[in-house]
């Protein structure tokens, strides 16, 4: 399981990290996705409404654990890197520990707040009853969401990215069928899909449990490892905190952009829930790119190589860049097409459009700044990544879909177009933060 990215050709052990990372990305992707087009093959817009909304609140939870789980991925990665096997071995036993409490906590607290967090988000009243119903089955299934996560989290700081493939593939093909029973067959409404997910992402926990104890990780795990150690546990948290609040509140961001867009009526609404599940699954690359550039170039930063680091960041920039700017053209002449595979209703595929045309433009941009984010948390600096997201989500990205909705009440296009504006912004300030970071290095030559 374990395996060094510190040697060889730096762009072919990203291709060979990443493509497994992407096509995890695009599987757990799909869990949604699948949700919300099978209950529109079933339900009325309500119900679709009712599962975008839960799925987004949901989307939120699950990226601040994602990101927490970043300080574990970079600290064993490190550890990995420089050959420090028992210090990997501590990070594993200690974010075991650490997330199991956290997510008891966790469902505790979520289910005591279930009404109030459907309030919140200006659910309209037609879909209340079902987001609820949707929210309170997904938080019981926290511990399971957890676990995942930091399975993979684990695995891919020891560089193997192929591992949690394979898990979350059997989960989402269980999810699929579970989705078309519990919708299809029983017409269990959001619930269904919300059933489809958590007993889903059971199966791929418990068959992750079991092939860690027939393989091992490969690392010296005992229990003496299970009992959090300061240093470790606090390099978990130095990495992971920043990385978590800054999600959570990008997250809250767009869920406040939701709020903005279900105010204006059950159409947008469920427009701009579909194109968030669009954007999720486009974001695939750039997601990918953040932690392939966060676990290699921590590896390469624990091993003292950092223009391997570099060089990783470069080729990522370019390969999200590259991406982004061809989805950017292309959805332009076919957006309303792609938000109608979601819903028969052709008013939603009039505001889908208008707003996935402008929302598009950001993922060429948000590519360059995901692979600066995963540069910075590699190096252990994760507090740059939390200040550029926040301060384009507080400048640009909320103050423009506001406005945005206020002068264009006829038009989700310019709404779209503000989730650019923040991006830029995180883009000019990830540059500077670069500088700032790399000033003090060493000039050697990059390695290719």
């Amino acid at each position: 399981m374990e395996r060094n990215l510190t040697t060889g050709s730096v762009l072919r052990n990203i291709l060979l990290f990443s493509l497994p990372y992407l096509l995890s990305y695009f599987l757990q992707t799909l869990y949604g996705m699948a949700d919300l087009f099978i209950i529109g093959q079933f339900e009325g817009v309500a119900s679709t409404t009712a599962v975008s909304v839960g799925s987004q609140v949901m989307h939120m939870i699950t990226v601040m654990l994602v990101g927490l789980a970043m300080g574990s991925t970079v600290t064993i990665a490190q550890a990995v890197g420089g050959e420090k096997r028992q210090r990997a071995a501590d990070a594993v036993g200690s974010t075991a520990t650490i997330f199991l409490a956290l997510s008891v906590v966790l469902t505790l607290v979520l289910l005591r707040f279930v009404y109030p967090i459907v309030s919140v988000m200006s659910t309209p009243a037609e879909a209340v009853a079902g987001t609820a119903q949707y929210l309170t089955i997904c938080f019981l299934g926290i511990p399971c969401i957890t676990a995942y996560n930091i399975i993979s989290a684990i695995f891919r700081g020891m560089g193997d990215s192929k591992s949690p493939m394979y898990f979350i593939a059997i989960a989402c093909a269980a999810n699929i069928g579970l989705d078309f029973l519990f919708m299809g067959a029983l017409r269990l409404g959001p619930a269904g899909a919300a059933l489809g997910t958590t007993i889903s992402q059971g199966i791929s926990v418990v068959i992750a449990l079991i092939v860690i104890c027939r393989k091992g990780t490969g690392l010296p795990v005992t229990k003496a490892c299970f009992r959090p150690k300061r240093t470790v546990t606090g390099q978990i948290l130095r990495i992971g905190i920043p990385v978590a609040l800054q999600d959570g509140l990008i997250q809250v961001g767009f869920l406040v952009i939701t709020v903005i867009a279900n105010g204006r009526g059950l159409t947008d609404a469920a427009a701009v829930g579909i194109v968030e599940k669009v954007i999720s699954f486009l974001f695939l690359v750039p997601s990918s790119m953040l932690s392939t550039v966060s676990a290699l170039g921590a590896q390469n930063i624990g091993a003292g190589k950092p223009e391997r680091a570099k060089s990783t960041l470069r080729y990522a920039v370019i390969i999200t860049a590259g991406f982004g700017l061809i989805m950017a053209v292309l959805m332009q002449f076919i957006a309303a097409q792609v938000v109608s595979l979601f819903t028969p209703d052709q008013a939603v595929w009039v505001a889908g459009g208008q707003y996935l045309r402008g929302y598009i433009l950001d993922c060429a941009l948000a590519g360059i700044h995901f692979s600066f984010s995963g540069y910075f948390c590699a190096r252990g600096r994760s507090e740059f990544s939390f200040l550029h997201n926040i301060i384009s989500l507080c400048l640009a990205r909320l103050p423009g879909a506001y406005l945005t909705s206020l002068w264009f009440p006829a038009s989700l296009l310019p709404m779209g177009l503000a989730t650019a504006a923040g991006s830029l912004v995180s883009v000019l300030i990830c540059l500077i933060a670069y500088r700032i970071i790399t000033r003090k290095d060493p000039k050697v030559p990059a390695v290719a």
